[in-house]
């Protein structure tokens, strides 16, 4: 049974995609264990979970050991470490009076140090790579499986620094070269030189690949995190409209996902006024929560605008089928969104709720194709509802999109998806078992100079 050792950079409550990888590798015979880290705020999760006979999940500590200890002692903790500083700061005043000065200089640059954000983040980043490296030793792997930029340098120091070299996947769920918040310049630079240590890579469409090989110089494999197949009629149902206190005909108008920038959730709430009927619900998290919050409550349609907190991804199917609608409006603040192809709109489908997307190229291709809802330029929340009113009064191309799901459904799932990542690995196999080490196919000698 060959054995295999994943990363991913979160606690994996909600991380629907790497489930289904990994369950997908579990039922095909191999040996997983997870690595993700663990939240000390929320005691629902647990460090270790054993999610099947062949799927584990290990979470790290995520603080430094002093950070930690602190996070479970309190104020006890910073009374003995006081303690102990002083009696040390005491001695040392009797043997040497500049080693005693030294010694304070040390103790107030450590505790401005950590005032930083900037050196805390580090800090705490640090210890957590130390102890999946740590972690996915000990896990003593077949093959190690990275998923995104910030857990590949672990992959890379458990699979290639020890005597015989493992094989090591790279799974870039986001283009890493071009995201919000990100300096591409460095990315690219950090992200080319780690991609020599990489066997095989993967990313989430054609689009992405074809990006990877005009900036890396070769077409990685494609994996689109397609949702995975079900009925959704055999869900266990969850009375939304009575959760919300909604009359049980009014029609819900659905963002489910993170609440982050660029993906035009404003643009959601300023297009309420324009909108004949129906409510908005937000079901997610993230860091734009409180300015969507304040913009709602500012809003002349505040009473029409609900929040709910997110739910894991388990759950989310019961929720996703109430909705009349579903929004997937990215706004081309990036590549990484201009080119996403991202699960919610395949969990819309899987649940026969028409959308309203933004235009992108590998959006509006399912949305167009197979007429499942309204593909529009979403910078313009006048666009957005146009199409949220056409698929409420045109009640005949409201029927046909939500039929057209329950077909698109059998061809955008990961039951058919999840064979190509189980060839990958099967190639991986062969190529370690006739060969004896697995060569970087996927890089062309000029690849990197």
């Amino acid at each position: 049974m060959k054995k295999v050792g994943m990363f991913v950079w979160n606690h994996f409550t909600n991380d629907a995609r790497v489930n289904r990888e990994c369950t997908a590798l579990a039922e095909a015979g191999y040996d997983v264990d997870l690595i993700a880290i663990n939240d000390p705020k929320n005691p629902a999760i647990e460090a270790f979970e054993k999610v099947s006979e062949r799927f584990r999940v290990h979470r790290v500590k995520r603080y430094p050991w002093l950070l930690q200890a602190y996070s479970d002692f309190g104020k006890p903790f910073v009374i003995v470490v006081g303690g102990l500083a002083m009696t040390v700061a005491v001695g040392l005043f009797f043997v040497n009076f500049m080693i005693l000065s030294s010694y304070l200089m040390m103790l107030l640059a450590t505790a401005g140090a950590i005032k930083q954000r900037k050196v805390r983040k580090i800090v705490v980043n640090s210890a957590i790579i130390a102890r999946m490296i740590v972690k996915g030793y000990l896990c003593k792997s077949d093959i190690y499986h990275a998923n995104d930029l910030n857990t590949l340098p672990q992959g890379i120091v458990c699979a290639k620094l020890r005597l015989k070299p493992k094989p090591l996947v790279y799974d870039s769920h986001e283009v890493q070269s071009d995201r919000t918040g990100y300096d591409k310049k460095k990315i690219k630079v950090i992200e080319r030189f780690l991609l020599r240590f990489v066997d095989e890579m993967m990313v989430e469409n054609h689009t992405r690949a074809k990006h990877n090989e005009e900036i890396y110089g070769f077409y990685p494999q494609t994996l689109y995190n397609y949702s995975e197949l079900y009925d959704i009629n055999e869900r266990p149902k969850v009375n939304l409209h009575h959760q919300l206190g909604l009359p049980e005909g009014e029609k819900i108008l659905l963002y489910q996902g993170g609440l982050q920038q660029g993906r035009g959730l404003e643009k959601l709430i300023e297009a309420m006024p324009h909108i004949n009927e129906g409510v908005l619900v937000f079901i997610g998290a993230g860091k734009l929560t409180a300015t969507l919050k304040s913009l709602a409550q500012k809003s002349p349609e505040r009473d029409r605008i609900f929040f709910l907190e997110k739910v894991p991804f388990k759950e989310l199917p019961s929720i996703t089928r109430e909705a009349y609608l579903g929004f997937q409006v990215l706004q081309n603040v990036c590549f990484n969104h201009y080119s996403a192809s991202s699960n919610k709109l395949f969990e819309y489908i899987m649940a026969h709720v028409p959308v309203v997307s933004c235009d992108f190229p590998e959006i509006a291709k399912v949305v167009n194709e197979h007429e499942v809802g309204i593909a529009i330029d979403a910078h313009d929340y006048r666009n957005i509802a146009h199409a949220v009113n056409e698929l409420l009064t045109n009640q005949e191309r409201y029927g046909k999109a939500k039929a057209n799901t329950k077909k698109a459904k059998y061809i955008y799932n990961w039951q058919n998806e999840k064979k190509k990542l189980l060839a990958l690995y099967e190639g991986i196999e062969l190529k370690t078992g006739f060969i004896g080490k697995v060569k970087h196919q996927l890089k062309p000698k000029n690849m990197i100079e």
